[in-house]
């Protein structure tokens, strides 16, 4: 009986290690926890900022989509405005040809309309394509028939444009429709 009471009571220098790991997993179970906490908290910052990114990013898409077509409106005001002088002329020719018998008169200021016209055309960037004669480029020039030629140095060239071409600042807004000599 004295053995068991002695087997029982620790020993100098030995401590109590129930205790002790008692507390060591409750420490870690709260370490655990305060990590579980913090990983949680970055994950709301970051899907926070996630959001906020999100919106700023199509709040920015909304703006310049809406910014282009301003811009594209806005153009086409300031076309229609420099073309509203040649719409007053071709007015003021019609009324007058109603009244007028001089033919060459009404000639020419078809004429001058004409290149009023064409004047505020090109000074927007439209320039007229200078088929007849080229060798056929099919990057420019839609052929529309083919016809033996006239002459031997125009085979494979342009001999005829039905439908002449444009370009608007250097890019092809309307393609030549030609006649190829074949």
């Amino acid at each position: 009986m004295k053995e068991d009471i002695e087997d029982n009571i620790p020993e100098e220098g030995a401590e109590n290690t129930a205790g002790q790991n008692g507390s060591e997993t409750e420490n870690e179970v709260n370490q655990e926890q305060d990590n579980n906490s913090s990983v949680e908290e970055q994950l709301k910052e970051l899907n926070d900022r996630y959001v906020r990114l999100y919106s700023e990013f199509d709040n920015y898409r909304k703006r310049t989509n809406k910014e282009k077509i301003d811009i594209i409106s806005s153009a086409n005001a300031g076309l229609l405005k420099d073309l509203i002088p040649t719409l007053d002329d071709f007015e003021r020719a019609i009324a007058n040809n109603q009244q007028t018998e001089d033919i060459e008169a009404l000639k020419e200021g078809f004429l001058l309309i004409f290149n009023k016209f064409k004047a505020v055309l090109e000074s927007k960037g439209l320039k007229q394509m200078e088929a007849k004669g080229q060798p056929f480029d099919s990057e420019i020039h839609e052929a529309i028939a083919n016809i033996p030629a006239p002459a031997p140095e125009l085979a494979g060239c342009v001999v005829d444009d039905v439908e002449k071409g444009y370009y608007l600042n250097d890019k092809v807004i309307r393609y030549a429709k030609v006649v190829v000599g074949q």
